[in-house]
């Protein structure tokens, strides 16, 4: 048995092992064997399939460097045009892993395409049909012209764009509750009410103070003392009682003055009473009232 048998060998027994009775080998006596595959969009047996192909490889004895010789077969639901569109996919894909065994993939990307197009009606051969069947070919062209842009732009992206992205994501998505970020969230929860805690008691501090006048407490350096103040109003009533004092002592001194001089000026010169003369006039004023009264 050469490499090449062997490693055929091994690769029939793997897709033996995944597509069980879905593959068979089809032995030749040249040795030239022929792998079948049957496909279908489900491999559970209660889905719905509307479509199913059948993949047939004939393997040259130096597969794998040599690339197979693959053939399509419909089993269900499909026309001759979707044939020879899954045998030029199953061509391209059977090229592209040139070299290494290549059936598996192969046949996953035809049962793919299967998956896509599991609809019924794609066998109809009207021109109805084969109009609608183009129009939904162009439309899954296009979403999938549209994913792959997508693709590209998200590449692109900065690692900023990549981050802002992710929170947005986990906003839109939320915060699985699980024990890690319960504690988590408990740390910064009574970080923070501690820090306002802290805050309030500032704040009662400070409307303390400035009831108690602390809080725009001025300069008192220059300002005197309760006791300083008592002393010096007890020293300034001393001052004021002593002059008030002194002012009724004075006055009464000077009142005593006035009355001595008072009595010495009724007394200095002494007026002889018999000295004073009255007028005649007077005399005669005085009798004429007399005769008045005795008439």
């Amino acid at each position: 048995m050469t490499d090449h048998a062997e490693e055929q060998e091994m690769e029939a027994e793997a897709l033996a092992a995944i597509f069980d009775h879905h593959f068979t080998i089809e032995r030749a006596t040249n040795h030239n064997h022929r792998w079948v595959v049957t496909l279908f969009p489900e491999t559970d047996p209660e889905a719905e399939n509307h479509v199913g192909c059948q993949l047939l490889v004939s393997l040259p004895p130096t597969y794998p460097e040599t690339l197979p010789l693959l053939e399509i077969e419909i089993v269900k639901g499909l026309a001759p045009e979707h044939q020879q569109e899954l045998l030029n996919l199953a061509n391209q894909e059977a090229a592209a892993n040139e070299g290494s065994p290549s059936i598996f993939s192969v046949a996953e990307c035809l049962r793919e395409w299967l998956v896509e197009n599991n609809r019924p009606g794609l066998d109809d051969l009207s021109m109805h049909a084969q109009m609608l069947r183009k129009q939904q070919a162009s439309q899954i062209q296009q979403e999938k012209q549209r994913v792959f842009e997508s693709q590209i732009i998200t590449e692109e992206m900065t690692e900023a764009e990549k981050e802002d992205l992710d929170v947005r994501k986990r906003r839109a998505e939320g915060t699985p509750c699980n024990k890690e970020n319960f504690l988590a969230w408990k740390k910064r929860f009574e970080t923070e009410m501690a820090q306002k805690q802290n805050e309030e008691r500032e704040l009662e501090k400070l409307e303390m103070n400035k009831k108690k006048g602390g809080k725009n407490e001025v300069d008192k350096s220059d300002r005197l003392t309760g006791y300083q103040l008592f002393t010096n109003k007890s020293n300034t009533l001393d001052l004021f009682e002593a002059a008030a004092e002194n002012a009724e002592r004075d006055s009464d001194e000077e009142d005593d003055d006035d009355m001595d001089n008072v009595q010495e000026d009724l007394f200095d010169d002494d007026v002889d009473l018999d000295d004073l003369d009255y007028d005649d006039e007077d005399e005669v004023d005085d009798d004429d009232e007399e005769d008045d009264l005795d008439i």
